[in-house]
């Protein structure tokens, strides 16, 4: 043994000579895990026989994906993905300007009765849980199928997480440039506008951006369940077996989520 490792298993021995049970109870673990993942496994129907099926028939399918074409119907496909991103940009601005009153009652330095505090976070943490698939199936059962119903649940999923980041971010804001606001006689809503803002502006921007970037990808599943968009136009495709129109926009969709994801973090660099 080398002195490093008599010093260390001098320090420490516990850590570097296991006991027997300790031995055991580690081979149980990873027998139990190896058992779990075995049953889950034949639970799902992982087997080599249906992933080599499946292989054969993802090979034909993007087989009949090349040459990607527009079919004649390019500009109903651009306008497909406008529809999308001004879903995304509208969910995300009706979700941004809701929280930000909700951001700021869940603040504990604001809301500072720790009973209230916890009912209102773990009332937004249950709205969490709800995805904007859910919300848009529901909504466009209410409204009809159409953007409207897709905007309602993209802001109704973005809403309660935008308002729990908005409270972590005034939570986390220096208390000095208030306590000076407070001092030269600021009222509350002065007091918010020069001592809170100027911090947390920059941090909700931020914040703000990044889900812009995520509902313009959800934006296109929520057409698939008749949110129109971009979504829409792709299920219809693939209901029709137009594979390679469907690669088409596929592709154009990737082009346009790569460019606002770069341009949104350019943007959130400048205001880090």
């Amino acid at each position: 043994m080398t002195p490093a490792y008599e010093a260390a298993l001098a320090a420490a021995p516990h850590a570097l000579k296991l006991s027997l049970r300790q031995r055991l109870l580690r081979v149980l673990l990873v027998v139990g895990g190896l058992a779990a993942l075995a049953v889950m496994a034949v639970d799902l129907d992982l087997t080599p026989s249906a992933f080599l099926g499946g292989i054969g028939k993802l090979g034909r399918l993007f087989g009949s994906m090349f040459p990607p074409t527009d079919g004649g119907q390019l500009v109903r496909i651009l306008l497909a993905l406008a529809e999308t991103f001004a879903m995304a940009f509208a969910g995300t601005f009706l979700a941004a300007v809701a929280a930000l009153p909700l951001g700021i009652i869940g603040a504990k330095t604001v809301v500072r009765n720790p009973v209230l505090h916890f009912g209102f976070r773990r009332a937004l943490d249950m709205f969490r849980g709800v995805p904007a698939l859910v919300w848009a199936l529901i909504l466009v059962s209410a409204f009809g199928l159409g953007p409207f119903g897709g905007v309602i649940a993209l802001a109704i999923a973005d809403l309660p997480s935008l308002a729990k980041l908005y409270a972590e971010a005034i939570e986390n804001c220096d208390e000095k440039p208030m306590e000076g606001a407070r001092a030269a006689g600021g009222s509350s809503l002065q007091v918010m506008r020069y001592g809170l803002a100027p911090q947390v502006t920059p941090v909700m921007a931020s914040q703000v951006l990044f889900f812009l970037e995520g509902n313009f990808r959800n934006a296109a599943v929520l057409g698939i369940v008749g949110a129109g968009g971009i979504g829409f136009e792709l299920e219809e495709r693939i209901r029709i077996f137009a594979f390679d129109q469907a690669a088409f926009i596929i592709i154009l969709y990737m082009i346009a989520v790569a460019g606002l994801d770069t341009l949104s973090r350019s943007l959130r660099a400048k205001l880090a």
